[in-house]
């Protein structure tokens, strides 16, 4: 009998390490076969004789041959003979670098990442599925569909993608899937709706509706129209006022009753950054040493690696483009050609609102609207979990949209069922890929604005220019047509006139052509002033950037594309210039220690540059943010008021620092004393000093601004070791160079305009989505000195050029 349980144990033994060092447990990869020399991470090592200077690729599906000349910066240039082929290879050539990256943003826009990663992602994906992403997505990839050339350009770039993916075996699989353990999928054109519907909610998914509700029923209208104006004092709109208005505007809505939600403290989760902005501006050949325009674009957001980005050429009959796009998505997003160049910031419009419901009973299956029961549509959503039992989640719908929370709130000590609709743009059909396409092959103004007609969704600030000395912006989308101030607060969802009753036409969104001022810009600020005949929407990011701009543009004679790169890492802060000296003025050196003196004596010779090694950033923006706190906490903050609240703008707590230091507001009221202004900004002062004394030791080298900011780019999946932290550059959120702790410039580009256009161009990172591959971050210490590429624009497949380093030929 022993005989046989000596063996028999040890192959129990065997058997059972070999599981358990091919599984996966939890967040432990299956360690044999990631350690594995034949097809762990090891295959995924890069050398440059894995990337052949001359090769030939022979691909499935390809009409006729296609030329890709790789740069310095392995950015592709390809040259193809038809679009079918043109999208083809770029959907290949995309997938060859960032496989990993365009699936899992697929992923997550759709709400499978608990597919992957098991039940820690659960709640997250029934977020994204419950405020529509994949909803809207597939009724935009229906107009996609609908018209010949988009479909022929997903269907092409699908195709390319899928030939990839088909050419991998286990062992060439990118390192995240080996780490995660999962294998790629194929790929269809609903996942590159995904990805545009995944930076809609990005960039327009915030909304304050049920902040500012509540601030309304608790303070009451003159409390919100004192300190929630709908323009802040400072603004400089994108078009400017006076304009002249080249069409007769429709009647507006007339505005209902008003309207008092309940009291609610449920808000979305996982809102978008408010942070994320971006700038764009263009100047006038008379402003220009060449004669002609030059334009410059920075869009602001999340910094990752892989970055958001990738750089591509794509040369075909009646194209020559270049720029960037979204891993995923065909075309070029933001770029130029031979004759126009444009580029997008935020809008940051109001569309996106909430609905209060009334169901009419608990089993929710009708809502009151409009004076009867309508009945509600039942979504069953299938959320497959690893490790676990599928879920099934039935999501409402109304004519409003989703209901994203439905379970009953707390209000007034007694449960009463508060139920939210969703109504947002992005969940309607619209051909964003077409605007793309049109923009790709333009070649004067009246392309750019043709081209705008199919773009719906996130909002953006167009800018353009051309090689016939035009310049030009408008802020563009589909934007509801809406009486004032719809949408500042939840809205009634049984009455019909609370209702979006139609849109603003696309050639009424507002726009400008050849300002007298000699230059256009936007920075995230209003697209339009009041003489403007519409309502957009009423929060707008700060002023600080978007008056930086203007100034500079304003005095801007003989530029260069050189005086446009130094205007986008311009660190200035606007805040700072107008506020520090009205706080030090509050500050007595008597009721200072000696060490908040010095640091007191160094703001004083500051210049109000966010430089990366000045040490007066730091103590400022310790000492203002947390004097805003000690002036607003109190009356808006979540903690204290046990409600969803928000802060007044940053231009309305200027206005009272600068001009009411004996505002009500100052007050602390959960204390017994009336505190004073020069009292909170001692106090806060002395917190900042102790903050950065506990931190980094005396004042001195380590309080450096670059220190205290302390930029990361993490990996996308927040894989530990393959980001990079504590990146030394300068900027501030609120600068022209708009580079805080998580979000930054994610693409810089200066286009010139001329018979032979130039344009330069970074990011933060490199165009490999590998770790192991020297091109996965080449780019950031480039990017993080603020200076740029100058990019390889080729004319023909076989043009020399001295920073092109392999040729290639699909067939």
């Amino acid at each position: 009998m022993l005989r046989f349980l000596r063996p028999g144990l040890a192959l129990l033994v065997t058997l059972t390490l070999t599981w358990v060092l091919t599984t996966k447990h939890g967040d432990v990869p299956p360690v044999a076969r990631l350690l594995s020399p034949y097809r762990g991470f090891w295959q995924n090592g890069e050398t440059a004789a894995d990337f052949p200077a001359q090769q030939t690729l022979q691909l499935p599906g390809l009409h006729q041959p296609v030329r890709v000349r790789f740069d310095d910066r392995r950015v592709p240039h390809i040259f193809a003979q038809n679009d079918h082929d043109l999208y083809y290879a770029q959907g290949y050539l995309t997938a060859r670098d960032r496989l990993w990256q365009m699936e899992f943003m697929t992923r997550v826009a759709a709400g499978r990442i608990s597919e992957v990663v098991g039940p820690k992602a659960l709640e997250y994906d029934r977020f994204q599925r419950r405020m529509g992403l994949p909803y809207g997505a597939e009724n935009s990839l229906r107009s996609m569909l609908r018209n010949d050339t988009t479909r022929l350009v997903l269907e092409s770039y699908s195709e390319g993608v899928n030939a990839y993916i088909s050419s991998l075996a286990p062992q060439d699989y990118p390192f995240e899937y080996k780490l995660l353990d999962y294998a790629p999928e194929p790929w269809q054109p609903l996942k590159c709706a995904l990805l545009l519907k995944l930076m809609a909610w990005d960039l327009s998914g915030r909304s304050d509706d049920l902040r500012m509700s509540n601030i309304l029923r608790k303070y009451g209208p003159r409390v919100v129209q004192d300190l929630f104006p709908n323009y802040p004092n400072r603004e400089d709109a994108i078009v400017p006022p006076g304009t002249p208005l080249e069409y007769p505007p429709l009647p507006v809505p007339a505005t209902p009753p008003s309207f008092t939600a309940a009291l609610s403290g449920r808000l979305p989760q996982q809102e978008p950054d408010p942070e994320l902005g971006s700038n764009n501006f263009a100047v006038a050949g008379r402003r220009s040493a060449s004669g002609l325009p030059l334009l410059a674009n920075d869009p602001h957001l999340q910094l990752n690696l892989p970055s958001i980005w990738y750089q591509v050429q794509l040369h075909a009959p009646g194209q020559n483009v270049y720029g960037v796009t979204i891993p995923g998505a065909p075309a070029v997003i933001i770029g130029f050609n031979e004759d126009v160049a444009w580029g997008v910031t935020n809008v940051g419009g109001d569309v996106l609102d909430w609905y209060q419901l009334k169901f009419r009973d608990a089993s929710r299956r009708q809502y009151w609207h409009d004076g009867k029961w309508k009945p509600v549509r039942q979504v069953v959503e299938h959320i497959t979990v690893r490790g676990q039992p599928d879920l099934l989640d039935t999501v409402l719908y109304t004519h409003h949209g989703p209901v994203v929370y439905d379970q009953s709130e707390k209000v007034f000590n007694k449960q009463t069922p508060i139920r939210h609709a969703m109504r947002w743009t992005a969940h309607d059909g619209a051909n964003e890929v077409q605007a793309f396409y049109k923009l790709n092959h333009a070649h004067s103004y009246q392309d750019y604005r043709r081209a705008l007609r199919t773009y719906s969704s996130p909002a953006q600030n167009f800018i353009f220019a051309d090689n016939r000395n035009e310049i030009a912006i408008q802020p563009n989308g589909r934007f509801p047509l809406k009486w004032p101030d719809q949408g500042k607060f939840i809205l009634d969802g049984t009455d019909a006139r609370y209702d979006w009753q139609g849109w603003i036409p696309m050639e009424q969104n507002p726009h400008v052509k050849d300002p007298a001022r000699g230059f256009v810009s936007s920075a995230n600020q209003p697209s339009a002033g009041l003489d403007y005949p519409y309502y957009l929407g009423w929060d707008y990011a700060p002023a600080d950037r978007g008056h930086r701009i203007n100034e500079r543009l304003a005095r801007m004679q003989r530029a260069t594309p050189d005086s446009l790169r130094m205007l986008q890492n311009d660190n200035l802060g606007i805040t700072a210039r107008q506020l520090l000296p009205r706080l030090l003025s509050l500050l007595a050196a008597a009721q200072l220690s000696p060490a908040q003196q010095r640091a007191y004596a160094e703001l004083q010779k500051w210049n109000y540059y966010y430089e990366a090694q000045a040490i007066s950033p730091s103590i400022f923006e310790l000492w203002y943010l947390n004097l805003v706190e000690q002036v607003w906490d109190d009356e808006f903050g979540s903690e204290a008021t046990g409600l969803e609240m928000r802060y007044p703008s940053r231009a309305r707590t200027q206005e009272l620092l600068l001009h009411q230091d004996t505002s009500r507001w100052l007050d602390d009221h959960r204390t017994p004393q009336r505190e004073t202004l020069p009292q909170l900004a001692l106090e806060s002062f002395r917190f900042a000093t102790d903050s950065l004394t506990r931190k980094f030791g005396p004042l001195g080298p380590k309080w450096a601004w670059s220190n205290q900011k302390s930029t990361d780019i993490n990996h996308l999946a927040n894989l530990t070791g393959f980001g990079r932290q504590d990146i030394a550059c300068g900027g501030s959120p609120v600068s022209v160079n708009a580079t805080g702790p998580r979000n930054g410039p994610s693409w810089r580009m200066v286009v010139a305009l001329g018979p032979q256009v130039k344009a330069y161009g970074i990011f933060p990172g490199g165009q490999s989505g590998n770790p192991a591959s020297a091109y996965y971050d080449d780019m950031i210490d480039t990017w993080r000195v603020g200076q740029l590429d100058e990019l390889v624009y080729l004319r023909a497949a076989d043009e020399n050029h001295p920073r092109l380093r392999a040729a290639w030929r699909l067939e």
